[in-house]
């Protein structure tokens, strides 16, 4: 009955079968490619291994260690590993004079709500307290003020603390962000916070060994102090008044040494660069590009910028390949290479082959965001000498030819932290397409629906213009498999 059934099908059924076959295979196929291009992963294969291996009893193997280490290097290499932590932009901008702006003109949203909720965190951490009990603008008002998440009912209650008491620091410093529509009125906040906070603090120096809580006090009027000097020196610095930016600088690092992990340092070398004081640029990377000391792209971008500088005007790559490479250009390559292993998504920008978008108010090392925020900064640096984007051009892409498995070994840094995709995604704005390294292979799913789309669609097609060809063919292969199956 069944041979008797597939043989008195018309051409009409073969062409509408193949072209809902083709339709399905489309639509599986181009939700695949959303799917990977959004998240990374094939949503077939997530599903699979999530979902469908736990029933049907699959185990979950560990994977071999990588040929290129033993098993005690191994085990070495995932402990000092790092992770993936994110870190407060040394430059990041100012809420209501720059990223609102920019939401106005272009009715984008410039900041994912993970990344403003860390700087509520930051905030909270910061400028609050467990003495702020004795001081009832701070307690309630500013602490409810830092958790808001709108930015009016934010500003309101910096009021109602001002009301309380006019002298209340973080209640100017929350107006200065959150409130100013120019720089320039967001300074005038900053020495309105920087007066208060400078009473408040000595007021904190005075008392703050008679016990714990008053030295909880004194550490945080120490950061609100530090805050509020580092952003006057911002607004300086975006004022065009760069040599007094310089000096408030230096002055907030000899003042408070112990805080280089607020990475003061690298808005003095965006300075420095400004002012191409490069004597000095290189005084500062002497005391911060050290090997016990954390990196950054800001580090070593700039390191290989000066030593780019220096041969970059009369570098020429057909010369260098018939005469070979001085000892300055060796040094100015290696240089490139380090920065590149360390970020990898930098050039790009700085080469303008990607387009750069606001960057966030926190970076991830070594991921898209901090290669955001670096090149957003210093790509004018990089144009002022003649000759340093031509070099890097020609030499960038040779480091990864040191580094062929990224994420299983490095040369100069640790193994490429393969969560960085994650988590830039997270703190980029959704119109910004994430660089990710190492390029993933696309999934075999993909390869298979786009496969079985095409073969649908051809069928369809020769169905459509040879209809009677294409139904002996069909009911040829029907009677095939009829007789194997009896």
């Amino acid at each position: 009955n069944d041979f008797f059934f597939l043989i008195t099908l018309t051409p009409k059924f073969y062409f509408a079968l193949t072209v809902t076959s083709s339709f399905i295979s489309g639509l599986i196929f181009v939700f695949e490619w959303w799917h990977f291009r959004k998240y990374g992963t094939s949503f077939i294969e997530q599903v699979s291994v999530s979902h469908l291996r736990p029933l049907i009893g699959g185990a979950e193997n560990n994977p071999p260690a990588p040929a290129a280490f033993s098993a005690g290097e191994n085990e070495t290499s995932r402990q000092n590993m790092p992770e993936c932590k994110v870190w407060r932009n040394p430059l990041n901008l100012f809420r209501g004079a720059e990223y609102s702006r920019y939401m106005w003109v272009t009715g984008k949203e410039p900041l994912t709500y993970y990344d403003m909720n860390l700087s509520a965190q930051d905030h909270q951490t910061f400028f609050t307290c467990d003495t702020d009990a004795l001081r009832p603008s701070d307690t309630g008002i500013m602490q409810k003020a830092w958790r808001e998440r709108n930015p009016q009912a934010r500003i309101k209650a910096a009021y109602q603390a001002l009301e309380l008491n006019n002298d209340c620091a973080t209640a100017y410093v929350l107006l200065a962000e959150e409130e100013a529509t120019t720089i320039v009125d967001a300074e005038k906040y900053f020495k309105q916070a920087l007066k208060a906070g400078e009473m408040i603090y000595r007021k904190s120096q005075n008392c703050h060994s008679q016990s714990p809580q008053h030295e909880a006090q004194l550490r945080r009027d120490t950061n609100v102090l530090v805050y509020v000097k580092r952003r006057l020196a911002m607004c300086a610095r975006k004022l065009g008044r760069i040599r007094e930016a310089v000096k408030m600088m230096r002055d907030l690092m000899k003042e408070f040494p112990l805080l280089s992990m607020l990475n003061i340092h690298e808005n003095l070398l965006e300075a420095l660069l400004e002012l191409q004081a490069y004597a000095d640029v290189q005084a500062v990377l002497a005391k911060y590009d050290d090997i016990s000391l954390p990196k950054s792209a800001a580090i070593c971008y700039t390191a290989a910028l000066l030593k780019a500088r220096a041969v970059s005007e009369r570098f020429s790559p057909e010369t260098a390949s018939k005469r070979g490479l001085s000892a300055a250009e060796i040094n100015a390559v290696e240089a490139i290479h380090r920065a590149v292993e360390f970020n990898p998504h930098v050039p790009k920008y700085l080469l303008e082959m990607k387009s750069l978008v606001l960057p966030p108010e926190h970076i991830l090392k070594r991921g898209d965001s901090e290669a955001v925020a670096y090149a957003f900064f210093h790509l004018q640096h990089w144009k002022r000498i003649e000759g340093a984007l031509n070099l890097l051009h020609c030499t960038w892409e040779g480091t990864f030819r040191m580094i062929p498995y990224p994420l299983e070994k490095g040369h100069l840094f640790y193994p490429y932290p393969s969560c960085t995709e994650t988590a830039d995604r997270e703190l980029l704005p959704t119109f910004h397409e994430v660089s990710v390294y190492p390029q993933k292979e696309l999934p075999f799913f993909i390869h298979f629906t786009a496969g079985l789309c095409s073969f649908s669609a051809m069928l369809a097609l020769l169905t459509h213009q040879f209809p009677e060809l294409m139904v002996i063919f069909a009911k040829a292969v029907s009677t095939v498999s009829v007789m194997e199956l009896t």
